[in-house]
């Protein structure tokens, strides 16, 4: 099978360095939120208030020769208001591209998107933001993150996040458990014919050795089952 174009598989972080060595960044992340519950326990602001601080912030960033990217959060549900409407979120896409971030990443936050509306919020995303880079992140609450990850692939986004051992989670989303493990997502685009550039093996021993470090067994399956072909 002829691998399909290699997503990343870690959310983008500020590089350290720069000319002559000095230190620096040269990249900002923002968050803005799709609801107004998860908006106010976590940033202490409602929906559309985040999106124009995110804007605001880009156009700072902008101004100082930084790039910069942005999240969208609780795209598909928010602990304290329920189900989030994809127009919403489709409209929050719409306002934030207006600030020319260099990426958008749509946020399963508390992990309860199926891959069906995924694949809908995607398409309708990647329609209303021509030319913008997507990026998908999902937590795995509820099981379906390894199979939203994949619909998000499908559906174009170029980058993916995971976390090694599937750790993470969030203070603010009650119930909420971490990302999708990235030695799981690793060996299903192994096992796809997915190019990625990652080792499956050294994945599995770094969770392997995160497990002892955090003394108790990591939610990542692959990580205990190992690789197939062994």
């Amino acid at each position: 099978m002829t691998a399909a174009p290699c997503p990343a598989l870690v959310e983008h972080q500020p590089h350290i360095g720069g000319a002559g060595g000095r230190r620096g960044v040269d990249e900002i992340g923002c968050v803005a939120v799709a609801s107004d519950g998860f908006g106010t326990n976590n940033q202490g602001m409602g929906w559309q208030a985040s999106v124009e601080t995110v804007k605001d912030l880009h156009r700072l960033a902008h101004a100082e020769g930084l790039a910069a990217q942005v999240t969208v959060s609780v795209c598909w549900g928010d602990p304290f208001d329920g189900p989030v409407a994809p127009d919403r979120v489709v409209e929050i896409c719409r306002r934030l591209a207006e600030a020319g971030p260099r990426e958008i990443a749509l946020a399963d936050t508390i992990g309860v998107a199926v891959p069906a509306r995924v694949t809908e919020l995607f398409h309708r995303v990647a329609e209303a933001v021509p030319g913008i880079p997507l990026r998908a992140h999902f937590h795995d609450t509820r099981n379906t993150g390894i199979a939203n990850a994949w619909a998000a692939y499908e559906a174009g986004a170029s980058v993916l996040d995971a976390s090694l051992g599937g750790l993470g989670g969030c203070p603010f989303a009650p119930r909420a458990t971490g990302n999708i493990a990235t030695e799981d997502l690793v060996y299903l685009l192994d096992r796809s014919g997915v190019g990625h550039g990652l080792d499956l093996a050294a994945l599995i021993d770094s969770a392997g050795w995160m497990g002892e470090v955090m003394a108790k067994p990591l939610p990542g399956r692959v990580a205990r089952a190992g690789g197939f072909p062994a």
